[in-house]
């Protein structure tokens, strides 16, 4: 989020100079530095010895499967924001998450956590926000996926992390010449 007015006061700010920071919104009224802050998100491919849960949200791409994502809130850490997100849209519960890494989602302002956990119990029970969610064969997950850049990421993260040495994953990218 970028900052052009103080949202204390409303008073519009200036750019003051932080250190190494360089140049920082700014309220003198408040006293008060405005550091430009993505919007954190989880994304979580939720693994179940050879599937992975993938989701259809039209509202996130038209067609392609996704794994389940959702945003941070204040006062849970990420690992908090991963359980709740997944019993949310899917109904399951998950545990052993492992941090994958981060994405960045310049034209949403998302910095997107990555993660992997396994899946511990329960029924699928998709909520209103999910048009579907099923469990897939990893190895079609690429396939399946082919708008989703950062959750092909992600998988090919999972795919390294599970030790898998097959090439039939990796079928959709292998190009032709």
């Amino acid at each position: 989020m970028k900052y052009n007015y103080c949202p204390l006061c409303g008073e519009k700010l200036i750019i003051k100079d932080s250190w190494d920071e360089g140049g920082v919104p700014y309220c003198p009224k408040d006293d008060v530095m405005y550091f430009d802050t993505p919007k954190p998100c989880v994304v979580v491919a939720v693994i179940k010895d050879n599937e992975i849960l993938l989701l259809k949200q039209s509202y996130i791409f038209k067609d392609s499967k996704v794994l389940v994502s959702g945003y941070v809130t204040n006062g849970e850490t990420v690992e908090d924001t991963v359980y709740r997100e997944v019993k949310e849209e899917t109904g399951i519960t998950v545990g052993e998450i492992k941090y994958l890494g981060s994405e960045y989602l310049p034209s949403k302002e998302i910095l997107m956590l990555t993660f992997m956990a396994k899946y511990i119990e329960g029924e699928i029970k998709k909520s209103d926000e999910v048009e579907w969610v099923e469990w897939g064969k990893i190895e079609d997950a690429l396939c399946e996926m082919h708008e989703d850049e950062i959750g092909k990421n992600i998988v090919r993260k999972v795919l390294k992390e599970i030790g898998y040495r097959g090439d039939k994953a990796y079928r959709c990218e292998l190009r032709s010449f």
